[in-house]
């Protein structure tokens, strides 16, 4: 188990986590991103499952994509990203049904 350290204050904090002074640096708990992450949306209680799945792709760095998987063709979702995000995010089907759609989304800002 990991040991953890309690600073008197944040610039100590940031002098110790690698992550805080370098931030493109990556997290630090020891897990290598995926090159294509895909999460599958059912998995995430419905009353949340926008805001969750938002929060992964404003996540995204410049360049970096992922794919969602949904039982049901997204469409609702896709014009909330357009209307959030204009064209920073391209999206493209993988496949479209008729049990499974699941879509690449990548941030092209």
């Amino acid at each position: 188990m990991a040991s953890i350290e309690i600073h008197r204050s944040h610039d100590e904090a940031v002098d110790q986590n690698p992550t805080a002074q370098n931030p493109t640096a990556g997290c630090t708990c020891g897990e290598v991103d995926e090159d294509l992450p895909e999460l599958d949306v059912q998995t995430i209680p419905h009353a949340i499952r926008h805001a969750a799945i938002f929060g992964a792709i404003d996540a995204l760095r410049p360049g970096a994509a992922m794919i969602i998987s949904a039982t049901h063709n997204p469409i609702p979702l896709l014009s909330q990203l357009e209307a959030r995000y204009g064209d920073a995010f391209k999206t493209a089907y993988l496949e479209q049904g008729p049990e499974r759609w699941r879509i690449i989304i990548r941030n092209v800002a």
